[in-house]
């Protein structure tokens, strides 16, 4: 007797199911897509955003915590390593650029129709996510317990 494609459909789905992919899956995407924008100020620097940051009343010095927010806490999540931190200063990274540099697009659509800040919204709403759900056991350590 032979399955019909739904069944095993099910059944695959099913065998598959792991919150701890899911975790993995979001961390390594998150992570992983926000480094490439750390790997760019790490080659360019972040003098031109000193500028933009002093434009809104803020320290310049503040600008050097984009290496914080865009490689840090990325490697941090990727290797599960006190990840629930690493996304709550990913979300702060978000606000403070949207506050920065993306203000005037806080109601508009994108060329295409999307949000104008649909990046900026997945990454800064992905962070929340991953500081509430954690790292799963797809991690490097255990040792650090309700941090990762």
């Amino acid at each position: 007797m032979s399955d019909s494609p739904g069944n095993a459909a099910t059944r695959l789905l099913t065998r598959c199911h792991n919150e701890d992919v899911g975790k993995l899956i979001l961390r390594l995407t998150i992570g992983g897509l926000l480094l490439f924008h750390g790997v760019s100020k790490l080659q360019h620097g972040v003098g031109g955003m000193v500028d933009m940051i002093s434009a809104r009343g803020l320290p310049g010095f503040m600008a050097y915590g984009a290496y914080v927010g865009e490689v840090v806490a990325p490697v941090l999540i990727i290797i599960g390593l006190f990840t629930r931190m690493a996304g709550l200063v990913v979300s702060f990274t978000l606000i403070m650029a949207i506050y920065i540099v993306h203000m005037g697009d806080l109601t508009k659509l994108g060329n295409e129709g999307g949000y104008a800040l649909e990046l900026q919204m997945l990454y800064l709403l992905g962070g929340l996510a991953i500081c509430f759900l954690g790292a799963g056991k797809f991690r490097i350590t255990r040792r650090f317990g309700a941090w990762s």
